[in-house]
């Protein structure tokens, strides 16, 4: 059996593609680095990521798919699911041998599963764009915390940075360590050394603006008395606001003075 391991970015993913390709010898698995043990394939073949390489791969992926295919094909990697790499691979292996466009040939597996991946790291994506709440610190910062199923947040970028870019704002994935800054020139990426958010989704009092308490009551007051008892659905409001999500959403934070969630 043949094994390749890779680092864990999408570029050492195309570079892996690369090497079998280039190697013509077909992997049994591809997984990232140091989640294999030792012993379990004949030959493992780690492979050290190289961007030209990648990007040999990934221009030559027009010449068989359309740009939108391809963009998928990031998507789905951004869904961190254990069949992704093998998955991918053979979606790349099947459009690079076929004579004609796989894109709508869900007779195959992977390009089946490939869009159904992608549909739903689409709606966590769509999510998040609407869940999103930040809070405002005290050296005005916009701050919003979140924990999405899958790693959305570099297609998050375009959408913040076009709507919030006339403030310094950042998201962070609580889940995956990191976020994304935004300075009012550039979107960065960054780890922060103290993740100072609470188990209730909050930032430490202190941490916030002088007035942002208020508007953080504000708004639970208005979902409080938008909200008619009388149409009162949990099933549909769990259908379009999972609970799982609630931990980051103002309106769903408990209040202050009160341990009790409205």
């Amino acid at each position: 059996m043949i094994g390749y391991t890779y680092d864990d970015t999408f570029p050492g993913l195309l570079t892996t593609v690369f090497e079998i390709y280039e190697r013509r010898c077909w992997p049994d698995t591809i997984h990232k680095a140091g989640v294999v043990q030792a012993g379990l394939f004949s030959e493992t073949i780690n492979v050290v990521t190289d961007e030209s390489k990648a990007d040999r791969v990934w221009h030559g992926l027009l010449k068989h798919i359309s740009p939108q295919a391809r963009t998928r094909l990031n998507r789905v990697f951004l869904s961190e699911l254990p069949e992704l790499e093998m998955l991918l691979f053979r979606y790349m292996q099947l459009a690079f041998a076929s004579k004609t466009c796989i894109e709508e040939n869900f007779a195959e597996g992977c390009v089946r599963r490939i869009a159904e991946i992608d549909k739903q790291v689409a709606r966590e994506k769509h999510r998040m764009e609407a869940f999103v709440r930040f809070q405002k610190t005290s050296d005005d910062l916009y701050y919003a915390a979140i924990e999405p199923d899958f790693n959305v947040l570099p297609l998050l970028q375009n959408h913040f940075e076009k709507r919030y870019a006339d403030q310094r704002w950042l998201i962070y994935d609580m889940r995956r360590h990191y976020g994304l800054y935004y300075d009012l020139q550039e979107v960065k990426s960054i780890m922060l050394e103290n993740e100072q958010t609470s188990k209730a989704g909050s930032l430490p009092l202190e941490m916030l603006a002088q007035h942002e308490t208020l508007y953080q009551q504000l708004w639970k007051t208005y979902f409080h008395h938008v909200n008619i008892p009388e149409r009162k659905n949990p099933k549909l409001h769990l259908r379009h606001m999972p609970q799982r999500y609630w931990k980051y959403l103002i309106e769903k934070m408990p209040d202050l003075n009160s341990d009790s969630v409205r």
